[in-house]
């Protein structure tokens, strides 16, 4: 004889409440964490910038109907649009990882906490001028600032002990959770709105991570968090128009997240939200490369002049590398488009061997087309180094180690090239943060005229002058 179902609604799961209670009631206090993430907006912006010279990029961007503009909508940085703000998100997170530059968290899970910025500044634009056309005040930049320190670290902490990529799924799913929540706040959510808007991204369905391996790599993942961006703004627009929500969306038997996409088994935590993930997130600054591979060209380019006059006498190259590298971008045979060669370590290593640098330019099909790449390819093997696979989980290290060794035909070899923590590591900031603004200004030189340069640049390095700005007025600085 069944027992018949419970239809008494549960007390919504404590992963709902949780990031509701820390979204609707933290006080942000680390002056380091709103520095740190001044140089993500900077760096996030930079890195849309650059994506707008790729034509595979721009033709997705713009209105869904061809000439549509929204009064009071947000506008899309180095660009006319003025959209929406669902579509603006879509816009803005497109943009904003296309090139697989901007920052980076590795864990359990890995993902790119700026690609929240996505749905973050959409909504702040779009609320800033719909309250100055209603004679009210605009958000300020430091609003901005606290959304970002807390989607990063929601989406962060999550995947510090939960692994989505191992049951197939792809770490948008925590690019939606995150940003749904603090939009949901930013405008004007209550507490259990924000629980609401959270079950539906949890129940949503997800992103599988088919585009992001082998041997279907391909252009959605420079899109996926553009996509995650936009549905988490349109959640939480239908939250508070009154949609209801799901409180067991998680546990619930048979039907809720764990059961149909986690394996049954429950989120883990190690922390409470706090300010942990920005302080300690992973800036790319050197390479628009995957970032398990940062550390692994970096070493290649210090080889590069000992191996480029020698390129036709290479017997071997062993790249020595922790098991998450190996498991993600450590491929074989041909390399189908830009997307797939950004997620390859060998290639990325070979063309860093070879040219002595390694840009977003250099997975385009004409610089692939260079048949020394794939001849030094074919000569990469990759070990693991069990130490470094340790290292690249514990809390206090969070390395992401690679070493380069190149053997010749001769029975020479050059040494082995180790780098443990990539330019963009915490324990590298003194060393990083001249570089990463030399980067911002690097890809305004590429969009604006020298005295736009200067008037972005005034207020982007101010920290107190660019969280008092006016949304509307600091995203007018990057309109086209």
């Amino acid at each position: 004889m069944s027992v018949p179902i419970s239809n008494v609604r549960p007390r919504p799961d404590k992963v709902l409440t949780d990031i509701a209670d820390y979204v609707c009631g933290y006080r942000i206090a680390s002056r380091e964490a709103y520095a740190t993430a001044r140089l993500c907006l900077m760096d996030t912006l930079g890195c849309g910038l650059e994506a707008l010279e790729y034509p595979a990029c721009t033709k997705l961007l713009g209105p869904i109907v061809p000439g549509t503009v929204v009064p009071n909508g947000a506008k899309v940085a180095g660009t006319p649009y003025q959209l929406d703000p669902v579509t603006a998100a879509f816009n803005i997170g497109t943009l904003i990882r296309w090139l697989d530059f901007n920052d980076t968290w590795l864990a359990a899970e890995w993902g790119h906490p700026s690609d929240n910025l996505g749905a973050i500044l959409a909504v702040a634009d779009w609320l800033s001028r719909t309250r100055l056309a209603a004679g009210k005040k605009p958000l300020a930049m430091r609003e901005v600032l606290t959304a970002m320190i807390k989607a990063h670290e929601i989406q962060g902490v999550i995947a510090l002990e939960n692994s989505f990529n191992r049951v197939g799924l792809d770490h948008v799913v925590l690019v939606k959770v995150a940003s749904t929540a603090v939009v949901t706040r930013m405008m004007g959510g209550t507490r259990d709105e924000v629980i609401d808007a959270l079950s539906n991204a949890w129940i949503d369905g997800q992103s599988l991570r088919t585009y992001r391996h082998a041997p279907n790599t391909g252009s959605r993942k420079s899109w996926a968090a553009g996509d995650a961006c936009s549905r988490a703004v349109r959640i939480a627009w239908m939250t508070l128009r009154g949609e209801m929500g799901y409180p067991s969306a998680l546990t619930a038997k048979t039907w809720g997240f764990y059961d149909v996409c986690f394996g049954g088994k429950p989120l883990r935590f190690g922390r409470r939200y706090g300010s942990y993930v920005m302080e300690n997130v992973l800036f790319k600054i050197s390479y628009p490369a995957e970032f398990h591979a940062q550390t692994a060209v970096e070493s290649a380019v210090r080889l590069h002049p000992q191996v480029a006059h020698r390129l036709d006498a290479v017997s071997k190259v062993v790249i020595t590398t922790h098991e998450s590298a190996i498991r993600i971008i450590d491929k074989r045979g041909p390399l189908a488009n830009p997307a797939d060669r950004d997620h390859c370590l060998k290639y990325m290593t070979a063309v860093g061997l070879i040219k002595g640098g390694l840009t977003a330019g250099d997975y385009e099909d004409a610089a692939a087309a260079d048949p020394r790449i794939d001849r030094l390819r074919a000569a990469i093997s990759c070990v693991e180094n069990p130490r470094w696979t340790r290292d690249y989980l514990d809390p206090a290290k969070r390395s992401i180690a690679n070493g380069v060794q190149v053997f010749f035909r001769d029975g020479t070899s050059t040494p082995r090239v180790d780098v443990e923590y990539p330019l963009g590591h915490r324990r590298r900031r003194k060393e990083g943060v001249p570089q990463l603004e030399a980067k911002f200004r690097t890809n305004l030189a590429r969009r604006f005229p020298p005295k736009r340069q200067r008037a972005i640049l005034a207020v982007c390095e101010d920290q107190r002058r660019l969280e008092a700005t006016p949304v509307s007025e600091f995203v007018d600085l990057f309109a086209a």
